[in-house]
Parts: structure tokens; sequence; C-alpha cells
């Protein structure tokens, strides 16, 4: 039995949420977002909230319910808070610049400048002194975790120096240099 999947999915009163089949659509103050879950899943909407139960007991349908009121649950969270990654640059030289709304250009060490192109969905602010913090905020969780990993991806943080993008509060094993 999965634990997490027995409890129902609480609905905000500022959230309207709607069963249809398979698909489960949540509109809040943020905006609408919507998730199909998998075959094996029965949805159903009660008086607590969205309720997800196995059809049968299968290892497939059992593996799928905890995870598909997981994802109800990030879309409800998605469309009343929003999610947040934030950023830092650190090194000498290293900084970031947004050119529009949806270009990010990064200074990270290379001969050339880094551009990402942002989504529409997930909005990037930088700040920070030396313009070394980077905030990556949008309601779709998956979507925004994947921005600030790819922005992070293009200098990883190396342990010699500490340079590079890391994430906030990130720690970075250090490591001690070749001796003479």
């Amino acid at each position: 039995m999965s634990r997490i999947g027995k409890k129902p999915v609480a609905i905000p009163s500022a959230v309207t949420a709607t069963v249809d089949g398979q698909t489960v659509k949540v509109k809040g103050s943020k905006g609408e977002l919507s998730f199909t879950v998998p075959e094996d899943i029965k949805l159903e909407k009660t008086a607590d909230g969205v309720s997800v139960t196995p059809r049968d007991d299968s290892k497939k349908a059992r593996a799928m319910w905890g995870m598909s009121r997981t994802m109800i649950q990030n879309l409800v969270k998605g469309v009343t808070d929003g999610y947040s990654h934030t950023l830092e640059i650190q090194g000498v030289g290293f900084r970031a610049t947004m050119k529009g709304k949806d270009q990010l250009t990064l200074s990270v060490g290379f001969s050339h400048d880094v551009n990402h192109t942002i989504p529409a969905g997930v909005e990037v602010k930088v700040a920070g002194p030396k313009s070394d913090v980077i905030t990556v905020t949008g309601i779709d969780k998956q979507l925004v975790g994947q921005v600030a990993a790819d922005i992070r991806g293009s200098r990883p943080p190396e342990p010699y120096q500490g340079k590079g993008v890391r994430y906030k509060g990130e720690y970075v094993f250090r490591k001690e240099g070749k001796k003479k």
C-alpha cells in the first residue's frame, strides 16, 4: 500500500480542480495546469479533494499510484504558490545578463558567451551586486527545475577553486591541488 497514494489531494478554496476521465485540470491564481494520469490509475473528485486509487494490484499500478498523487499535488502547489530555484555564479569575471525576456547570456570563463533560451511559462531574473544571482520562477515544477539544471549545466562548479554556477546553498566538495 502506498502511504502517499492513500491520502487525497486537498484542494484549497482559491483553486478549482476538474477531473475529466484520466485528466486533471487545476486552475488557480497563478495559472492553469493539467496532468494525464496513466491508465492503471483511477481518479475521483470527492469532498476531501482528488483521490487516486490503482485499478488493480499489478506492480505497475502500484508504482504509478504514489507518483500520480504527487504530480497532482505539485499542480495544486504550482498554481497557488509557484516554484523557484536560485542559482549563484562564483568566479572572477563570471556574470549573467538578460537580453529581452527570453534570452539569458552567461559569461562563465569560456572564449564565448553561453546563451539560454527561456521557455514560455518560466521567468528568469538576474540580480546581485555583480549580476551573479539568477532566480528561475514558474508554476510548472518540472519545467522550472529543468531550466535551472540547464543553466547550472553550462558551467557546473569545479572542485578545485569552486568556480561555476551552483544552486543556492549547494555544498561543493573541495579538493586539494597538486603538491610541489
